[in-house]
């Protein structure tokens, strides 16, 4: 089959032919007709990523159709659409995952490739209202978003959120979500194309975080938010307490800017306020996830398509900070 091959870090990935996977008892191949890329990935290549092992086929995101089964008893699921759970592992605490939690895509072999196979128990059917590369950008992003909002951050539909950046695949999932339950959603971007979009998409509003008092302005027009979504620290993390109504949420679930410098915990305890960390999420929070995506019907905006032989364009296209979506490899 053909793949693309990260063979060392800090390399360009290859795309070569390797070897078909070999199934197992319990397992399925599926020929994948979309995949797309986190930032996992590219951190991943960059070698910014724990427990790196090469050769590995990247990505952890994908649609397709099941064409081979390991037993007779899988029968019955061969030639269906369906979706990955990237989940390997997670462990039987919902509220962490175990020693053994690994996400497809390294080491495992992941979905940048023309066949992958999982475990039967990953796949889920492909929600009907979604394309193949629609719903190839759901498992990941989707799941970290679902997790952040509602598991972590407990929104309400009463409530304000301030999503940090928005323009991403998990911020935009977030958006999604807060917005499918009515909630206030407030966004920001160093962007003003992306804020433009927001807007159009139904966002209450949208600031420049590269304004030094955007927060100010938030507060002068709103008051305050009851959760904020963040995937950035740095510096301006701070300001993000600043933001928070008495008894918000801080939920964070990256660090693009790096470690977080003056944070006041006098503004901390006197809001009653909560920092909360997440990544990923439960094989429960999957399903819920996909739950009420299919409830709301909703659509995720794909911000460009590339084939699998320009994969190493799509990732210098993410860095470059250019999409307001998901990117999505069409096989």
């Amino acid at each position: 089959m053909i793949a693309a091959v990260l063979e060392q870090v800090g390399e360009k990935i290859e795309i070569k032919e390797i070897e078909t996977p070999i199934l197992g008892e319990g397992e399925v191949l599926i020929e994948i007709k979309a995949s797309a890329i986190n930032h996992r990935d590219i951190y991943i290549s960059k070698g910014q990523y724990a427990s790196i092992k090469t050769p590995c086929v990247l990505g952890s995101d994908a649609s397709g159709e099941v064409i081979k089964v390991g037993n007779e008893n899988l029968n019955s699921i061969l030639g269906k659409s369906v979706i990955i759970n990237p989940n390997i592992n997670w462990g039987e605490n919902e509220n962490f995952q175990g020693e053994n939690y690994q996400i497809l895509g390294m080491p495992t072999n992941g979905t940048f490739a023309q066949y992958v196979k999982v475990n039967s128990d990953r796949i889920f059917e492909k929600p009907n209202h979604l394309n193949f590369q629609e719903a190839a950008s759901l498992p990941l992003a989707g799941l970290t978003a679902f997790r952040a909002v509602f598991t972590k951050g407990q929104l309400k539909s009463n409530q304000k959120i301030l999503i940090n950046g928005v323009g991403g695949g998990v911020a935009q999932f977030a958006f999604l979500f807060a917005k499918a339950i009515g909630a206030d959603v407030i966004v920001t971007s160093g962007s003003h194309d992306k804020l433009e979009q927001a807007l159009k998409m139904g966002a209450k509003a949208g600031f420049n975080y590269k304004d030094q008092n955007f927060f100010k302005q938030i507060i002068a027009q709103f008051g305050g938010v009851d959760l904020v979504i963040d995937s950035a620290g740095g510096d301006g993390f701070s300001d993000l307490l600043k933001v928070l109504n008495p008894g918000g949420k801080i939920v964070t679930y990256g660090g693009t800017r790096g470690k977080i410098s003056n944070l006041s915990p006098q503004i901390l305890f006197w809001k009653q306020a909560s920092i909360l960390g997440t990544t990923m999420g439960s094989d429960q929070d999957f399903e819920a996830m996909l739950n009420f995506v299919n409830a709301h019907q909703l659509k995720p905006s794909i911000g460009k398509v590339f084939e699998l032989s320009q994969i190493n364009e799509a990732f210098d296209f993410i860095e470059a900070q250019e999409q307001f979506g998901k990117v999505v490899i069409s096989l």
